[in-house]
């Protein structure tokens, strides 16, 4: 098994993140942000089991991965990244001569750009080829969509490799990612980007139900920052003419309930 090192950060707290007794829920406009979020999710996933000792955490670390590979499996993500990135680029080059702009702030975010765009370049063949060319890992992930069955029967060499070091499988995994790092770099940067592309605005759910006409704006995903101690849960649904909102409560059976008392809230509708 190969011993490179890939720095593997702790996972951000973006969605459904708590700040004090805040939840942050985010809804994604078309199918590329809802991708790019369910391929971020994972990555939270990932990274708190890597980061643990444990052979049990490490194989959820590793099931992950073959979840980011059925995700990520579309061939044009990495274009469509490269795209993006590329016109956040020219949109802030754009910035350069705004004097009310902060210089330092604005290069440091091309920088970032420059950085993950090129490294994204670099990369080689379709996402995550170098696992599906380790006949031994891919032994692994057909077994795992068994239920039960990655058992120490069926896989004894898996099992062998579970009583490593966990410093030995953490070296392992993180050599099996490395190549999707800069995926995820230029997936983080993005989202980034675009959760920074709108402002919050403080409104109320009359009865627990909110509606706006977006009037055919596009827009690729709103976040709605509601506070925990009300009990309210969003079910969101929108186009690009309308955005309905109804919040509702969970019983003792975690049964939704609709809320009829008004819920104030802040929404902010973001867009590249």
């Amino acid at each position: 098994m190969g011993q490179n090192h890939v720095n593997i950060g702790s996972p951000p707290t973006h969605s459904n993140a708590k700040d004090a007794t805040l939840i942050v829920y985010e809804y994604p406009f078309n199918e590329r942000i809802r991708t790019l979020l369910r391929l971020e999710d994972l990555y939270e996933k990932f990274s708190f089991f890597y980061h643990q000792p444990h052979s049990l955490q490490h194989h959820i670390a590793l099931a992950t991965i073959f979840e980011m590979l059925e995700v990520a499996g579309r061939a044009d993500l990495k274009s469509d990244l490269l795209q993006e990135l590329e016109r956040q680029k020219q949109a802030l080059l754009g910035f350069k001569s705004n004097p009310n702009v902060q210089a330092e702030a604005l290069d440091a975010i091309l920088a970032d750009v420059d950085h993950v765009s090129s490294a994204l370049v670099a990369t080689q063949g379709k996402t995550g080829q170098n696992l599906r060319d380790n006949e031994w890992l891919m032994s692994i992930r057909g077994r795992t969509i068994i239920p039960g069955g990655a058992c120490e029967f069926d896989l004894p060499s898996y099992y062998a490799w579970q009583q490593h070091p966990a410093e030995a499988r953490s070296a392992d995994i993180a050599n099996w990612f490395a190549p999707l790092v800069p995926l995820f770099d230029a997936i983080a940067l993005v989202l980034r980007l675009l959760r920074e592309s709108g402002r919050p605005a403080k409104m109320i759910a009359q009865a627990g139900s909110y509606q706006q006409m977006l009037q055919g704006k596009v827009y690729q995903m709103l976040r709605l920052t509601v506070d925990e101690s009300l009990g309210a849960i969003p079910e969101i649904s929108a186009n690009k003419y309308m955005l309905w909102i109804r919040f509702t409560s969970q019983d003792g059976d975690m049964k939704p309930k609709a809320i009829e008392t008004d819920v104030p809230f802040d929404l902010t509708l973001c867009n590249f």
